[in-house]
């Protein structure tokens, strides 16, 4: 199989698990929206937001709580419909940010929560800035697992065994942030990290960890057999059956010109 093979089978394995996607996925907290505004200079109350591979809607309902006018956009058919049931109100679009279908400075702010790895930086950095109007924001975020938390860089060890690789863990924005500063003209980008954990059961956090991609195209019995084992070592561990997800958010902002 080759990479951009093997890059779009993970890319729509997220549309036959939407469902577990929307339940076990973690949102973002209130002080994320906080950083974006002031990294944008402007509020989201009552600004226009493309938000990209918007999934399921975790994004744009944190958005849309923050008085923001969201619309989402979405290349997978599963995820869309998920959307949709989740967040009636909210338009989605099909589509992606390689060819946004909005027109020229439509939109105050273009957001990528957990999406923007899906994209190619050469065509969806011209595109946000051609859907942004003057003074807008390009928002992209991911929450990524705490450093320096024991039980969780013990599993994160375990996972990267199992997989090969370290496909949960990491600082996120690192790889994109090299990718956009290397175009032939790189967006000025300020960085921020917000630290937030969230308590959830031990069949969430697993849940949230088999709605990965790398678990999602993987044989079923395998990633089965090791989420199993998983829920055996956690309980051993957490025998009230609930464990605290240490997340930093790492965040990137480029104001348009």
């Amino acid at each position: 199989m080759t990479a951009s093979s093997s890059h779009a089978l993970r890319a729509h394995s997220f549309n036959a698990a939407a469902a577990q996607y929307a339940a076990a996925r973690p949102s973002y907290p209130p002080a994320l929206l906080d950083a974006v505004e002031d990294l944008a200079g402007r509020p989201l109350a009552g600004a226009r937001v493309v938000d990209v591979g918007a999934g399921t809607g975790i994004s744009s309902a944190v958005l849309r709580v923050r008085g923001a006018r969201v619309v989402g956009v979405e290349p997978g058919e599963g995820m869309a419909a998920e959307f949709h049931r989740g967040l009636p109100e909210v338009p989605v679009v099909r589509g992606d940010g390689n060819a946004l279908p909005f027109a020229d400075g439509s939109a105050d702010f273009v957001t990528y929560a957990q999406s923007w790895h899906w994209t190619d930086p050469e065509r969806a950095v011209p595109e946000a800035l051609r859907v942004l109007r003057p003074g807008g924001a390009l928002a992209l975020w991911w929450n990524t697992t705490a450093p320096d938390v024991p039980w969780s860089e013990r599993q994160r060890e375990r996972i990267q065994h199992h997989l090969g690789f370290d496909a949960i863990g990491g600082r996120a924005g690192e790889a994109p942030r090299a990718a956009i500063e290397a175009l032939d003209e790189p967006l000025d980008l300020a960085a921020r990290s917000v630290a937030w954990s969230r308590h959830v059961p031990v069949d969430t956090h697993l849940a949230n960890i088999g709605s990965h991609s790398m678990f999602l195209v993987r044989d079923d019995d395998e990633s089965a057999a090791f989420l199993a084992e998983e829920r055996d070592r956690l309980l051993a561990e957490f025998p009230d059956g609930s464990v605290e997800e240490c997340y930093v958010v790492e965040l990137l902002v480029a104001v348009a010109p």
